[in-house]
């Protein structure tokens, strides 16, 4: 393997360390941080999961707020037209870590391993955390994972993370009372959650060592990556926080779920008869917990060289008992998760860099998350990797538009519900459903500058734009042996 011990021992290095709280260590890998490094910013990556365009009160929402998520967007850029690397959780994820959209990136799908874990992403690919780590920046993520059964090549500690905290897998990060979770290679049994006692939420005990690891960290140059659960699935909150928005969001929508046997807390969800107040429940505690990082960030004196992201890794979903609709999840936009429509991929993105970014500005850069490693790597002023999908964008975030690259196009493939395939060139989205039927199903055709909602299909009046399409669709992905078009010939 091409981490294989010397990562595993610097993992378990760091672990210690952190564990015990020796917050004034820094050595990692045996390589003492350098002042030209500390000169780097910190960069913190907060990831909500399944959170819609429409979720946050800066975007739009209107039924309940979040105040720490829009002041952390007043504090910086917004992008409107930033786009998620999948429409579901493994492949978005693997967009954002390798710099390469789902036509090219390993993971391209959500393929479990039983009997925890998914698909690794193999050994020999190079991702942020591996790319940042090489730069000087001790790495850690607090939240779930879903790249890599533990053990395997794909787990967060053998790609470039030193400090792993949370759900490995992305089945058992369904449930908010897990049974388990992950301190990088061991294994925490919850004793407060077994059988069916719900005494220990694991957004809190996340949350708990993610800002362990800015205390600890405070003095180095760090990367923190924070995919938190919120608000994905199971809709459940502890019973301080619900009852806030108890009768609010009538009618209620009732959830019948599994509440024992064999399979309970093993990926499916519980009942919810309150599922409206516990979705917002669920939103206020995942907003409270960025406005948590960003007063700790300014309680350290680390403030002004820390840069905050915030995104989501999809659009809105359906299960558990969530309710979209209800809440216009999804904003001006068509469809929710698992759609290649805009509702499915377009997600809100904000960025704070203090001296670095104007706060409370706008852009509508067309981006995506393979993006995201290109624009760190030269932040961190580290190679960018090559034959990557990913444009930096760096020079929009210092408000130099026109040294700024743009996309050719963007391109996504899903890969259940018979095949789905877009593009997005300049003003055009193309969508393609049903592929593995029809490989030359015809696409749909929308012109985002006057119809961002994908109402009109304007295919049959621009046959020039679709041949242009059917071009890029030849072009834009190369065969995977683990995640086929099984019965599509490009």
């Amino acid at each position: 393997m091409k981490k294989g011990i010397q990562i595993l021992f610097s993992a378990v290095l760091i672990a210690c360390v952190f564990s015990c709280g020796q917050s004034k260590s820094k050595t990692v890998d045996d390589a003492t941080i350098t002042d030209e490094t500390e000169k780097k910013p910190n960069i913190i990556y907060i990831l909500a999961d399944d959170l819609g365009y429409g979720d946050l009160s800066s975007f739009g929402q209107e039924k309940f707020k979040t105040p720490h998520i829009d002041k952390l967007a007043s504090q910086g850029l917004v992008f409107t037209q930033h786009y998620s690397g999948n429409t579901v959780c493994a492949p978005s994820r693997s967009a954002l870590l390798t710099g390469m959209h789902t036509g090219h990136t390993p993971v391209r799908g959500n393929k479990e391993v039983l009997p925890e874990g998914q698909y690794p992403i193999p050994d020999d690919t190079y991702t942020m955390a591996e790319a940042l780590k090489e730069g000087g920046y001790v790495t850690g993520a607090f939240g779930k994972w879903g790249l890599g059964y533990p053990g395997s090549e794909g787990d967060p500690n053998n790609q470039g993370f030193d400090v792993f905290y949370g759900y490995n897998c992305q089945r058992l990060g369904h449930n908010y009372y897990p049974y388990h979770l992950w301190s990088n290679q061991d294994s925490i049994v919850l004793t407060g959650n077994a059988g069916h006692k719900k005494e220990q939420y694991a957004p809190v005990l996340i949350q708990e060592k993610a800002l362990e690891f800015l205390e600890t960290y405070k003095d180095s140059t760090f990367f923190m990556y924070v995919p938190t659960i919120i608000p994905h699935a199971e809709l459940v909150a502890p019973e301080e926080v619900l009852a806030k928005y108890r009768g609010k969001y009538a009618p209620e929508k009732v959830y019948e779920g599994t509440d024992d046997g064999p399979e309970y807390r093993l990926g499916h969800y519980e009942s919810q008869t309150e599922s409206h107040a516990a979705f917002v429940a669920m939103i206020e505690i995942m907003d409270s917990q960025v406005g948590e990082i960003m007063d700790k960030v300014k309680a350290l004196g680390i403030e002004d060289n820390t840069i905050i992201v915030f995104t989501s890794d999809n659009g809105p979903h359906t299960e558990g008992g969530a309710d979209p609709k209800y809440f216009n999840s999804n904003g001006p936009l068509r469809g929710v998760k698992r759609d290649l429509y805009e509702g499915g991929i377009r997600v809100p993105m904000m960025i704070k860099w203090p001296g670095k970014i104007k706060p409370g500005t706008k852009t509508e850069l067309v981006s995506a998350f393979w993006d995201v490693l290109p624009t760190f790597s030269e932040i961190a002023d580290i190679p960018v990797p090559e034959n990557l999908d990913g444009i930096s964008f760096l020079p929009t975030l210092l408000d130099n538009a026109s040294e700024q690259k743009q996309h050719e196009y963007l391109y996504w493939e899903f890969h259940e519900r018979g095949g789905r395939q877009a593009i997005r060139k300049g003003k055009w989205k193309a969508v393609k459903y049903k592929v593995l039927k029809n490989p030359n199903a015809p696409f749909e055709l929308y012109d985002l500058s006057v119809d961002e909602g994908e109402q009109n299909n304007v295919a049959k009046e621009n046959p020039e734009v679709i041949k242009d399409m059917e071009r890029i669709l030849k072009e834009a992905r190369t065969p995977s042996d683990v995640f086929t078009f099984d019965q599509v010939s490009f």
